[in-house]
């Protein structure tokens, strides 16, 4: 593991009550590191180029509400991986994607040139600037204090640090999106679910402050909609998630459209069913990770060169169908992009007298966004069982680098789920206004009967 100091090695294992950086230390912020925390410098081989800012504004011909035409379509590929010449990349590779070569012929991670695209609002920098110096980690890690708007921890200390500054990531502010998800078949077969979803990203609220957001422990508010297919469309559930879901675990409520009701609902988190996911996800699996961490002790591995996927916006254009993107095994690798960059790799292992359909995962995230772009799951025996991806682009509109399509492979069953297919729908609505009042039962009785 190229792990990047000393140092690191010793914070790795450090107690999970750690105290902000100094004022010297934050002031590396936009000088040696990256407003959000990254090594600002390339590589020494020069695959891995300087950070420069990212995409900080649209290319020419781009109109709000179009899918998101892509700045780098005149790339050619560097090299293929394939499970012939995998041993040849191994140092670069999650287990995950070794397992995934080994296991099916056809797939294979074609690697571009490195493209520091991902960038965020100057807000956000200098919030994440402030937080430096004030953010802490509270109730032995499952909240935070100190912190908003921007990455709570930009130079952190630990595994949970890290983990938060991804559970914070900026996401916009508000947004509505309409994507579609199918479990796939072993032998390819499939049915999309439509949905249609819409977040107030609590914590990023240009008003919002430390003081209000400490005292409504609430990260974000979400409502998902089902729209198809018949037997579930009309089902609304919605959600308030809250920071420390120890202190108070997630509110969430559903709209039964057969009955007519909103009833409180059951414990949306942890190792509980995704939503229309024929068993192929956990609910903390949604984006990646989300929730409680305080099933698992977090472990800061280091940082590492590895080729994940990203500025995936092939897999994002429009006039692509599902069916070019959904193949038997997985998606269509010839759709995908992967590039060298590093990450920070943090293993969460499952706490003695918990419990958790993963005994262990490992979380690939991305140094320049702090976005999961990669976790394997274990199972109770200790064996990988769950590979997943997610492929990102930078949504320049507001400069917000997120999934535009999650996939998560079983390589016991053979199949994968596949979440945010909106190559046949409308684009992502930054634009929407919200409000906290807006994602209350009050506010899902009314939607339910419209």
């Amino acid at each position: 593991m190229n792990v990047l100091s000393s140092a690191l090695l010793l914070a790795a294992t450090a107690s999970a009550a750690c105290a902000a950086v100094s004022a010297a230390d934050a002031a590396r912020l936009g000088q040696d590191l990256t407003p959000l925390g990254a090594e600002a410098k390339g590589n020494a081989e020069g695959t891995i180029p300087a950070w420069t800012g990212g995409i900080t504004t649209p290319p020419a011909g781009y109109q709000p509400g179009m899918h998101h035409p892509d700045p780098f379509a005149a790339d050619q590929p560097r090299f293929t991986v394939t499970a012939a010449n995998a041993a040849q990349y191994q140092a670069q590779l999650t287990p995950g994607q070794l397992a995934m070569l080994q296991a099916h012929p056809t797939y294979k991670l074609t690697v571009y040139p490195t493209r520091r695209s991902a960038s965020n609002p100057q807000r956000v920098y200098d919030a994440t600037r402030q937080n430096a110096t004030s953010a802490t980690l509270v109730s032995g890690g499952n909240g935070i204090a100190g912190a908003t708007v921007g990455v709570p921890f930009p130079l952190p200390q630990n595994g949970l640090e890290v983990l938060w500054n991804s559970l914070t990531r900026f996401r916009g502010v508000a947004a509505t999106r309409y994507i579609d998800q199918a479990a796939v078949e072993r032998g390819g077969g499939f049915q999309l679910v439509k949905f249609e979803d819409e977040f107030l990203f609590n914590y990023t609220r240009p008003d919002i402050t430390a003081k209000e957001l400490e005292s409504s422990n609430t990260l974000i508010f979400f409502k998902q909609a089902v729209m198809a297919p018949a037997r579930l469309a009309g089902t609304i559930l919605l959600a308030q998630e809250t920071m420390d879901q120890v202190k108070e675990p997630r509110r969430a409520w559903v709209y039964n459209a057969g009955r007519r009701r909103v009833t409180r609902a059951p414990n949306v988190a942890y190792d509980n069913p995704g939503t229309a996911a024929d068993g192929q996800r956990t609910s903390d699996q949604f984006d990646m990770f989300n929730g409680a961490p305080d099933r698992y002790e977090w472990t800061l591995v280091g940082k590492k060169e590895m080729l994940v996927p990203y500025n995936s916006y092939k897999l994002h254009a429009k006039g692509v169908k599902v069916g070019e993107v959904l193949k038997p095994n997985h998606i269509n690798p010839d759709l995908t992009r992967h590039e060298l960059h590093r990450v920070w790799v943090v293993d969460a292992k499952l706490k003695p007298g918990t419990s958790h359909l993963y005994s262990r995962r490992t979380f690939y995230i991305d140094e320049d966004s702090w976005q999961i772009l990669a976790a394997d799951q274990y199972d109770g025996r200790g064996q990988l069982w769950r590979v997943s991806e997610a492929h990102c682009i930078n949504y320049y509109d507001v400069q917000a680098f997120w999934s535009t399509l999650e996939v998560h492979h079983d390589l016991q069953n053979g199949r994968y789920l596949a979440v945010g297919l909106d190559n046949e729908n409308r684009m992502y609505d930054f634009g929407i206004k919200r409000t906290p009042a807006d994602f209350n039962p009050e506010a899902l009785r009314r939607d339910g009967v419209r």
